[in-house]
């Protein structure tokens, strides 16, 4: 048992030093847009439901962040400013499953299928998503949402982003918004990463075989089966899109089918914690009705995700295994991380000077953290510093 518990502590660590540096430039791009890009200025983009708005949404949501709550509360403002109801789902999705980091971290653990599948399926699922609500509009709904949120208040942000892009306190906001997305996101990838080397160790991958009935013969419903499933298990998981990429992995070693696992990976949005934001922010009755859209929509992407990757034999019969080999030894990855703990340095003193000027954040706040989720957090690097030691010795 200590043995394995070295070990699982062993995969965790590894997980995260093969993909340390991809956290790093995602963060670092994306906090260079909160920056520079002044988010109220989208809100006339997105004030109905035409095609042309859910597309426009769809693209400010993918050059914000990756953070789930974060995206929650950028929704929200943007809801509360005008955007329309449709236009806001789209943003949600597309700041959580259409950033560069997700991308990068797919590629990484999985391949560039299942980067071009996210990619793809996330604008497919936008699309379904805005069909399925356009047929079941829920006005009475909404307008309740929307009453939940306009007593509010929010400071407004004004700037010329070309002004503040050559400007000394733009830059040391970057530093800021660096070190506040990570501080937004650190508990999350702790508990992912954790339970990823746990999982990876401990259960076995007959258990995820018959779970998703991996040794039955292919078939329509076992495919429909595993994306039925692959929500429940992101449900069962509580964690967001970022820290649910190495368990993933492990699905995707035991032979779960390409719609499961990819229903697996969009449904950070469906997890209870996400659930009880939307609950407070717009009611339970649209929270549950938000929750049932992503959901629907979620398995009609898997299912066309996985026959159209068929169809043009894109279908990948593994995914890329990362733990076969030495995760420490000094390659590409090695050398990355050494610049971009160089990078992360510098935000952090960044950050460090903008605290001490005379600049104000713009940070939203932000729901979704608990003390049940802080001490999962401390047990979990508890865990792998024992764990640690174990391996070592």
């Amino acid at each position: 048992m200590l043995d394995l518990i070295g070990e699982s502590a062993k995969t965790s660590l590894g997980y995260f030093w093969k993909s340390g540096w991809a956290f790093v430039l995602g963060y670092l791009i994306s906090s260079m847009i909160q920056a520079f890009v002044q988010k109220d200025k989208m809100v006339k983009y997105m004030g109905n439901a035409s095609l042309k708005s859910v597309g426009l949404s769809s693209l400010f949501g993918a050059i914000s962040s990756s953070c789930s709550f974060a995206a929650l509360a950028a929704g929200r403002n943007l809801f509360k400013k005008g955007a329309h109801f449709i236009t806001t789902l789209a943003f949600l999705f597309a700041s959580t499953n259409l950033v560069i980091e997700l991308g990068i971290l797919i590629y990484i653990f999985l391949g560039w299928q299942f980067v071009v599948a996210e990619m793809i399926g996330g604008i497919a699922l936008i699309l379904i998503t805005w069909l399925l609500v356009k047929l079941t509009f829920p006005k009475k709904l909404v307008e309740e949402a929307r009453e939940h949120v306009e007593d509010e208040d929010e400071e407004s942000e004004e700037f010329d982003w070309k002004e503040k892009i050559r400007s000394r306190e733009g830059w040391l906001q970057v530093g800021h918004e660096f070190v506040m997305n990570w501080k937004m996101v650190w508990k999350e990838i702790t508990i992912g990463f954790t339970i990823a080397g746990m999982m990876a160790t401990f259960v076995s991958e007959d258990t995820w075989k018959s779970f998703f009935l991996a040794d039955h013969p292919d078939s329509f419903l076992k495919v429909l089966e595993n994306a039925l499933i692959g929500p429940l298990v992101a449900m069962l998981t509580f964690i967001g899109s970022m820290g649910n990429i190495p368990i993933s992995t492990i699905l995707a070693s035991s032979g779960v089918a390409f719609a499961g696992i990819m229903a697996f990976i969009y449904s950070d949005l469906v997890v209870p914690p996400i659930i009880a934001v939307h609950k407070k922010y717009y009611g339970l009755k649209t929270a549950l009705y938000i929750a049932g859209v992503f959901y629907v929509s979620i398995i009609l992407t898997a299912l066309g995700m996985h026959y159209s990757f068929t169809a043009m034999g894109f279908l990948p019969e593994e995914a890329k295994q990362v733990m076969n080999e030495d995760p420490f030894k000094i390659d590409y990855t090695f050398w990355l991380n050494i610049v971009f703990v160089v990078v992360a340095g510098v935000s952090i003193y960044l950050n460090k000077l903008f605290k001490e000027s005379d600049a104000h954040s713009h940070m939203m706040m932000m729901e979704g953290d608990s003390k049940f989720k802080t001490i999962v957090t401390y047990l979990c690097l508890l865990y792998l510093i024992v764990g640690t030691i174990l391996f070592i010795s």
